[in-house]
């Protein structure tokens, strides 16, 4: 029997030599948390895994986030092998924004579900911002004054979250699209300039509340260098598209109940 120490560490390899055979850069070492940083109270690497541990309600108070320290993120393709267990949710943060007011390990800003309820998962969001734009099987127009077009529809994307599964993110000028093993979960077009990010800091999410942990086992990012922001005019919004109003959710941390005495986004 290989032993689980070898297994982890084979399979990690396996993963940064085929994602530098496509262009992607490892940000991940599989041995320790350089380049990142977070609360080490929370975050740690173990067996060859990025390991954040939220323990119920109070630790943390607040969503907090393991936060990449080797630049801001602009135009990208990011690919993420990772999962989420015990009832509760994480997330890719991306082209996000430190809330020191919070805490020193606090952000908002754009952001791809782990969520085990199939319509948050993948979704495109806006931690501590301008909420969920488009549920996973959504495809939305955000206009210049943050109204939300509906523009097409798609069979959402079915997976456990406790399994491993890739997550992919590919932001281009304005243009954002999510994918969960290779399969389109939601896409936003965001036209609304005072609201949107085009640079900032990559992270993952440990949510409070609920017991979980988020394991974290690759992390590759391919720079795109030809990405531009569309300019809006009334024709990108088709005729078919429909007005909708922000999605709202009945499922803040997982499928469960909240824990009690506990603030969700």
């Amino acid at each position: 029997m290989i032993p689980r120490f070898f297994l982890a560490a084979f399979l990690t390899l396996a993963t940064v030599t085929t994602q530098a055979e496509e262009g992607f850069v490892p940000l991940f070492n599989g041995k320790d948390l350089t380049g990142w940083d977070g609360d080490p109270a929370l975050w740690k690497v173990a067996d060859g895994v990025i390991v954040g541990t939220c323990t119920g309600p109070g630790t943390p108070p607040h969503n907090d986030f393991l936060i990449w320290r080797g630049g801001v993120v602009k135009d990208f393709e990011l690919r993420v092998t990772a999962r989420v267990r015990g009832d509760n949710n994480s997330g890719i943060q991306y082209r996000s924004r430190p809330l020191p007011e919070v805490g020193p390990w606090a952000i908002a800003g754009y952001q791809s579900d782990i969520h085990p309820a199939i319509q948050h998962t993948g979704m495109t969001y806006e931690e501590k911002g301008r909420g969920i734009f488009g549920l996973n099987g959504q495809s939305v127009i955000l206009d210049p004054d943050g109204q939300r077009w509906l523009e097409s529809t798609h069979e959402p994307v079915a997976v456990d979250v406790a399994e491993w599964n890739d997550y992919t993110v590919i932001a281009r000028g304005n243009h954002l699209v999510h994918l969960i093993n290779g399969k389109m979960t939601s896409q936003l077009t965001d036209y609304d300039e005072k609201g949107r990010a085009l640079e900032g800091l990559l992270a993952f999410q440990l949510h409070s509340g609920n017991a979980n942990t988020v394991e974290i086992k690759s992390v590759g990012i391919k720079v795109i260098t030809d990405g531009e922001v569309k300019p809006f005019t009334k024709a990108v919004i088709p005729d078919t598209a429909t007005k909708v109003e922000r999605p709202g959710t009945r499922n803040p941390q997982g499928l469960g109940k909240p824990s009690p005495s506990v603030k969700v986004k």
